[in-house]
């Protein structure tokens, strides 16, 4: 089954970062976190994977082209032109990156991808998300629902924590949270699972996948909602970046599913 990641937004509220890169490409301990996201699906047995690339998209292209060596012992001889590689240790991925357009919506660049997928059921990611969902087990309720589509939903934690007081005394701190879950709703936590009928919801590079498409699969009652109750992360912005980081450094990254 082929994972489609979406790698294409300008990423304006990580500025510091992607003045120079896209989104994706921001590292979470010394890795993109598109290489993040990669290695959870491949985690799962999915290692075909296609890039919905947009913004300084060469980036991408450069990285993942040059990946062998960056994974390889080599030696380099600038006499006869020649790289040996000694020792190499990379994942069984296969990478298509495709230009989906610099001013793009999400759901524009899906519908681009559209030759690339043919009659077949496939994944979407956003390429910013990390997460420890089961993906066999997304997958496995995506089937049994027969339907077009399937979206993670997720319950984010609130950004501050929640401080209860003792009605009865004056102040008194009866209990606090750091970081609850916020105000128990649901939202879109960007792993789906959907079949090639989805293409005919998107009209074209204009089209918004969060909006028209699937609210009209909504109507048509063609989406259904997978509920994670793991972890669940985006990287929105350079604070949630160092959050990412911090639990990285700190062998607290529930998201590294993988050995």
């Amino acid at each position: 089954m082929k994972v489609v990641i979406l790698a294409g937004g300008l990423g304006t509220r990580l500025s510091e970062e992607t003045d120079l890169k896209p989104k994706p490409m921001v590292e979470v301990g010394g890795r993109p976190i598109i290489w993040h996201i990669m290695k959870i699906y491949s985690h799962y047995g999915f290692n075909d994977f296609i890039v919905c690339c947009g913004y300084k998209g060469y980036v991408l292209k450069e990285y993942f082209a040059n990946y062998f060596l960056h994974g390889a012992d080599v030696t380099i001889d600038l006499i006869d032109n020649k790289i040996d590689i000694h020792q190499s240790n990379v994942e069984p991925w296969k990478i298509t990156l495709i230009d989906t357009g610099l001013k793009t919506m999400t759901g524009g660049r899906i519908k681009r991808i559209q030759p690339y997928i043919g009659n077949e059921t496939f994944m979407l990611a956003y390429g910013d998300c990390l997460s420890d969902i089961n993906l066999l087990q997304l997958v496995d309720f995506h089937k049994n629902h027969k339907k077009l589509a399937t979206v993670t939903v997720v319950q984010p934690s609130g950004r501050f924590g929640a401080i209860k007081f003792d009605e009865t005394l004056d102040g008194k701190v009866s209990s606090f949270q750091e970081k609850p879950i916020g105000d128990n709703a649901w939202i879109n936590g960007g792993f789906f699972v959907l079949e090639p009928g989805i293409f005919k919801y998107i009209d074209d590079d204009n089209t918004i996948w969060e909006r028209k498409p699937m609210e009209a699969l909504t109507s048509d009652e063609q989406l259904f909602a997978y509920k994670h109750f793991g972890f669940w992360k985006p990287m929105d912005t350079l604070r949630e970046k160092f959050e990412m980081e911090n639990l990285w450094e700190s062998n607290t990254a529930s998201w590294k599913i993988w050995k």
